[in-house]
């Protein structure tokens, strides 16, 4: 009797989740169909697009091919994932020209950045004039990061300043030890390594609400960007940021 009043709530909080994820997604379509227009890019799509209006063009960003992605996250074996029509680092852009795109959409891609200022600099760099970026962040209060110290803004500084390369094992053990739970010395080291050797896309960095203003009032202070946040909602644990690049 007691399994089956478990097994029977199980399904209600999935239910529920589901059912708050779903108004989530509402909400960020609701958004899209207000503030996007022309052709864009988005980033990591995955398997879970932005669905934006018929009158968009969107080109979807990834570091690798689908073969590539399924090989490299088998938990994704079972998702549809989107077509990847360019082939790119989404930190930096590369093969995307300056002032190209009407808008940048990058959902539960920032924590991924190992350097998210340089990140930033070209999500704007590759914006028109008034383009918009749009921007899930989840919250860490909400997550899996709960035991996570929050990332000042500081070292997001200092990683822009020496490179990824300076902090990367840092951020691989914080997450070993933090999120996956691993105390044993030998074992968090293991699996330190195999996240490094793999470039494993993990959350490189976390943020509350009150961390994610702050960071974009000091990209425009020291760095010059020009960004104006547009519209702020949170919901369900993200939080959802319209950015314009204005001159």
């Amino acid at each position: 009797m007691e399994e089956a009043f478990k097994i029977q709530a199980l399904k209600l909080v999935r239910k529920l989740r589901d059912i708050f994820l779903g108004i989530a997604r509402l909400d960020r379509e609701a958004f899209a169909s207000v503030y996007l227009k022309g052709s864009g890019i988005e980033i990591g799509a995955l398997w879970d697009p932005l669905k934006v209006p018929r009158s968009t063009k969107v080109q979807y960003v990834d570091r690798m091919t689908i073969p590539d992605l399924r090989r490299h996250y088998p938990e994704l074996k079972n998702r549809k994932l989107v077509n990847v029509d360019i082939l790119d680092n989404g930190e930096t852009l590369g093969t995307i020209a300056d002032a190209s795109q009407y808008f940048v959409i990058a959902n539960h891609f920032l924590e991924h950045c190992e350097d998210p200022i340089r990140a930033m600099i070209n999500f704007t760099r590759v914006l028109r004039d008034s383009g918009i970026l749009f921007l899930t962040v989840p919250d860490k209060r909400f997550t899996f990061d709960k035991y996570r110290q929050i990332t000042p803004f500081d070292h997001l500084v200092i990683d822009y300043a020496n490179g990824p390369v300076f902090s990367r094992n840092e951020h691989f053990r914080d997450w070993v030890v933090n999120v996956e739970g691993q105390k044993d010395e030998a074992i968090i080291q293991q699996r330190v390594n195999e996240l490094v050797s793999t470039s494993y896309s993990i959350h490189f960095h976390c943020w509350t609400q009150e961390e994610m203003f702050e960071f974009f009032s000091k990209l425009n202070e020291q760095y010059n960007l020009h960004l104006e946040i547009q519209l702020f909602m949170k919901h369900d644990g993200e939080a959802i940021f319209i950015i314009k690049k204005y001159v």
